[in-house]
């Protein structure tokens, strides 16, 4: 069955950059299209990068754009959000997810970005 494992995040001052990982078991991602969500406190859940199945580049929420860049490794079975230029407002916890199957949540990483 499919487990997916977020990690990578910590705190970072604005400005500042990490590097998010998710790690998927008992699936081969090439198989799906999977993205990358966060969630701020007490807001909604938001989509900020999907990557097709497909040889496509990835596309962005506008927010992100130019900041962020996501990628995959199927052979690793692994996602990658590489995360630069950080600021206040991208902390939350950020999630990989896999749109086709419902229950593919991970149990996110935190992000908080603060001087």
């Amino acid at each position: 069955q499919l487990q997916l494992v977020e990690s990578g995040g910590g705190l970072v001052q604005p400005g500042g950059s990490l590097r998010l990982s998710c790690a998927a078991s008992g699936a081969f991602l090439n198989y799906y299209t999977v993205g990358w969500f966060r969630q701020a406190p007490e807001k909604e859940r938001e989509g900020i990068a999907c990557i097709s199945s497909l040889d496509v580049s990835p596309v962005y929420l506008d927010s992100v754009k130019g900041r962020f860049t996501a990628s995959r490794d199927n052979a690793k079975k692994t996602l990658y959000l590489q995360m630069n230029n950080l600021k206040p407002e991208d902390t939350a916890v950020y999630y990989c997810h896999i749109p086709g199957i419902s229950n593919s949540w991970g149990q996110g990483t935190q992000v908080t970005v603060s001087s």
